[in-house]
């Protein structure tokens, strides 16, 4: 496999199961795209991997088979090959993949299941997952505040939670803490709310700026959770596509 047939089976994996991020990527200049499609789309795997067999020891192996593959991108070493793994190696650094590494730990919660005792447990969760996946990525693009990009991760990490919580219930998971389910997605999503005003407020690194462009729709879907959260905005692609291009004008 070629680099670039590496990127576009990348490329091919987000657009087909993250289409907000793909319509993102693709807002990047080339050169970040390299980077980002390994990204997200390793992402992806490592989301999906706990959630497709009901065997947790199945569960575990998958992602420990993603760990061992960040360990060897870290090691510097051969690397395995696959349609992800190897185009990543060639993006990614040995901070990076100890940093994914994590990433990968967080995602066993998804395999036991629990419920979130309190809302920071959520926020905990997404910090090690969304907010890691951001800072990596704003990293590589040459960002240097982690707590900004942390921000903004914890802030997409919520609306994406949020909007997630029906198809998790109809899983038979309890995505949300104790307490009343509206009023506890109004909560998280004002924590979300605020985690992106951090984040806008921050200056970014002008290589690294199309990479917040990610966070086009955050605002928009936390709000309309705030305001209904029994009837949780339907993804939109053209007005997101709309949303996107202004953020490419105005900047992210």
């Amino acid at each position: 496999m070629t680099p670039e047939e590496g990127i576009a089976a990348c490329a091919g994996l987000v657009q087909r199961g993250d289409p907000p991020r793909f319509r993102a990527a693709m807002a990047a200049p080339v050169p970040l795209r390299r980077m980002l499609f390994p990204l997200y789309a390793f992402n992806l795997e490592v989301a999906r991997a706990p959630l497709v067999t009901k065997e947790p020891m199945i569960a575990e192996m998958r992602l420990q088979w993603w760990r061992d593959a960040l360990g060897e991108i870290a090691a510097g070493g051969q690397v395995r090959r696959h349609e992800v793994v190897t185009p990543l190696a060639l993006a990614l650094d040995a901070e990076g993949a100890r940093d994914l590494d994590d990433l990968i730990e967080a995602r066993r919660a998804d395999i036991e299941g629990l419920r979130p005792a309190e809302p920071d447990d959520v926020t905990r969760y997404l910090d090690r997952t969304a907010g890691t996946l951001l800072w990596t990525a704003a990293r590589l693009a040459g960002a240097t505040d982690e707590d900004m990009a942390r921000d903004g991760g914890l802030a997409q990490g919520l609306a994406n939670w949020l909007l997630a919580v029906p198809d998790l219930v109809a899983r038979n998971r309890e995505p949300l803490p104790p307490g009343d389910p509206d009023a506890r997605m109004r909560e998280l999503a004002q924590t979300g709310l605020d985690a992106l005003a951090r984040a806008r407020s921050a200056r970014v690194a002008t290589p690294a700026r199309p990479v917040f462009l990610v966070l086009a729709d955050t605002g928009a879907r936390l709000r309309a959770i705030r305001r209904d959260p029994a009837n949780p905005p339907r993804e939109t692609p053209l007005r997101d596509r709309l949303r996107l291009g202004l953020r490419s004008l105005r900047g992210w």
